[in-house]
């Protein structure tokens, strides 16, 4: 479906996936964790999350180039530095990792298929379209850089 490539916020696509994994919680059966633990390991899986998305996008703003995932082909710069040097996509690893926070925190083995369905979906309808993009804007050197960094981790 070529007419969902690029058309929905990432941020948005998260907290759907998010919504449904919520949903799936209340309606599945649950591990017996404690609140405690629960917590404890969603925090740090959470902070975790974030130390990507807010590298992804430090990095995006000293290489003064869009960070509007929408618009691939405005991008004036390739960043290759910082957090890209590991992954291609920090951005949407730190919502995986939110997810991943959040399924925790439901204590849910059925909302973990949500973190799933969400990087099915991201690696599809964004991640294709936009490396298609910066393929056609920057042609061997982004070729060269994703022959070397591994999309997500």
């Amino acid at each position: 479906m070529p007419a969902l490539e690029n058309k929905i916020p990432p941020p948005l696509v998260m907290i759907l996936f998010g919504l449904m994994m919520w949903i799936a919680a209340l309606i599945t059966p649950s591990f017996d964790v404690s609140q405690l633990t629960r917590i404890g390991l969603s925090v740090s899986i959470l902070f975790l999350g974030v130390f990507f998305c807010l590298s992804g996008v430090v990095s995006f703003k000293i290489a003064k180039t869009t960070v509007n995932p929408l618009n691939p082909e405005l991008a004036s710069a390739l960043v290759s530095s910082g957090i890209y040097r590991v992954s291609r996509n920090p951005m949407y690893l730190g919502f995986a990792c939110l997810l991943v926070a959040w399924a925790v925190y439901l204590a849910s083995p059925v909302a973990l298929l949500g973190v799933f369905a969400f990087v099915v979906f991201i690696n599809r309808y964004q991640i294709a379209p936009e490396e298609r993009a910066l393929t056609h804007l920057f042609g061997a050197e982004f070729t060269e850089y994703t022959a070397s960094v591994r999309p997500w981790l």
